[in-house]
């Protein structure tokens, strides 16, 4: 028999009680578990936020900015400080090269002009600022006991190279094998550094007027400035011998192509007070001022003065040492790129030291060379660190054997403006820089020792006052 309906019904009510007390239990637990996994994520993110580490590199990943200018064009009278003639072993017909180019002494040096950068995936700015009136020394430290700073995280890691240019056979060569070619043998060398400078030896435009009474006369498509940004170039000198090759448009071209592709550059403007500027970049919460001066001229007319466009030159050191001392003022880390000595010639000549002492003097913190076109030793003055020529790069290549030399010079720094220097043996082959390895490095090393009186440099390239 079935139990009356009455009975029925309330056996039904209460199992639809039971059904839904079931089912808030159930709700009520997943509700719980949900609570207890965002509450155990938000502990977890807390705890990354607060790792310094993770902060550091979110600091770190600021835009960078660039800034460039225009300016006049006039003429002006050339200084009278030395010789009147300039030997150069630049070339693109695999040749031993030689040029003779109109120029006040055989040595130079180099300032700066300034612009900023996005560069390379490097995240700090750089940016293009006036120079005021101050002047300081700056100098710290001394040569006698100086010991080489322990690399750490908040370290900035500077890797400096030689003379780039993309013109000639180097232009027939990258038509070929493509414009990253020059770098391939990089790896990512310069993409994991802080900075990476180098000296820029060419116009880079698709117009301009070839310069007149020069034997060697360079220009360099602006597909090379692309694949310079995309090695991990964040920088370049434009004080030179050669940046007015194509006048000054190519020249304005230049600028422009450096702020298109993220390059910071300094050592050419369109006026004097541009040219000795300085680019002020930021890594790692340092401020680094970088200056460029040059020594070899070819004509006087190539000179920045008052509105003419041109170089910061430095055949009277004045304009560069009141350029560094108020970089000194503004800047953690002053770094000073010159353009200077005699080609094919592996010791500095009087003018280079003289110069890298005053620049030294005034403030600078690293004084890197170029020029000669072969690599020049390293000398350690009042615990700054001095590189005569760093040699070529990418360029030409020459019968001259030891233009076939180079090396990446690489200075880790500490904010308190404290450098270790290394130096990293490559070959200068034709428009392309290649890694020496085992034998030819020591050699190199070798080398590079007998150099620099009172340095030794130990198996890894790292330098140090013996």
């Amino acid at each position: 028999m079935y139990p009356p309906r009455s009975k029925r019904s309330v056996q039904k009510k209460k199992v639809k009680r039971a059904r839904k007390r079931l089912v808030w239990i159930i709700n009520l637990v997943l509700i719980v578990a949900i609570g207890l996994v965002c509450l155990y994520y938000a502990v977890g993110m807390k705890e990354q936020q607060a790792d310094p580490e993770v902060k550091e590199t979110i600091v770190n990943q600021e835009p960078v900015h660039e800034e460039g200018s225009k300016g006049g064009n006039q003429v002006s009278s050339p200084d009278t400080d030395s010789e009147a003639s300039n030997t150069s072993d630049e070339g693109s017909d695999g040749s031993d090269e030689k040029v003779t180019e109109n120029s006040d002494d055989k040595s130079g040096e180099k300032k700066t002009d300034a612009a900023s950068s996005e560069t390379n995936g490097k995240t700090d700015t750089a940016t293009k600022t006036p120079t005021d009136n101050s002047a300081s020394s700056g100098l710290k430290g001394s040569e006698a006991g100086a010991t080489q700073p322990s690399n750490s995280a908040k370290d900035v890691t500077i890797n400096f190279v030689g003379d780039i240019q993309f013109s000639g056979k180097v232009a027939e060569l990258l038509d070929k094998n493509g414009y990253d070619y020059p770098f391939s043998k990089l790896g990512n060398l310069f993409k994991n550094d802080d900075l990476t400078i180098g000296n820029l030896e060419t116009p880079v435009t698709l117009g301009g007027t070839d310069a007149l009474d020069k034997t060697y006369v360079y220009k360099s498509s602006p597909k090379a400035l692309a694949a310079m940004a995309s090695a991990g170039f964040d920088a370049v000198n434009l004080a030179n011998n050669h940046i007015l090759d194509q006048g000054v448009e190519g020249l304005v071209d230049t600028l422009a192509y450096l702020k298109e592709y993220g390059i910071a550059h300094t050592g050419a403007g369109m006026n004097q007070d541009e040219a000795y500027t300085p680019a002020y970049l930021e890594r790692k919460g340092m401020k680094i001022a970088f200056l460029g001066f040059s020594r070899v001229v070819p004509k006087p007319s190539w000179k920045a003065e008052g509105n003419r466009a041109g170089v910061a030159e430095t055949y009277d050191s004045t304009g560069a040492v009141k350029a560094i001392q108020e970089a000194r003022q503004k800047a953690d880390l002053v770094i000073v790129v010159a353009h200077w000595g005699e080609e094919r010639v592996s010791t500095p000549n009087n003018d280079q030291t003289r110069l890298a002492h005053e620049f030294v003097d005034a403030g600078a913190d690293l004084v890197i060379g170029g020029h000669p076109h072969v690599l020049q030793g390293v000398e350690y003055y009042k615990g700054k660190w001095i590189a005569y020529s760093t040699g070529n790069f990418i360029f030409s290549k020459s019968t001259t054997e030891e233009t076939w030399k180079t090396a990446i010079f690489q200075a880790n720094c500490s904010k308190d403006a404290k450098c270790s220097m290394k130096v990293i043996p490559y070959e200068a082959a034709l428009g392309q820089a290649i890694p020496m390895l085992d034998e030819a490095n020591k050699l190199l090393l070798e080398q590079m020792t007998q150099l620099s009186p009172g340095i030794r440099f130990d198996a890894n390239g790292v330098a140090s006052p013996s």
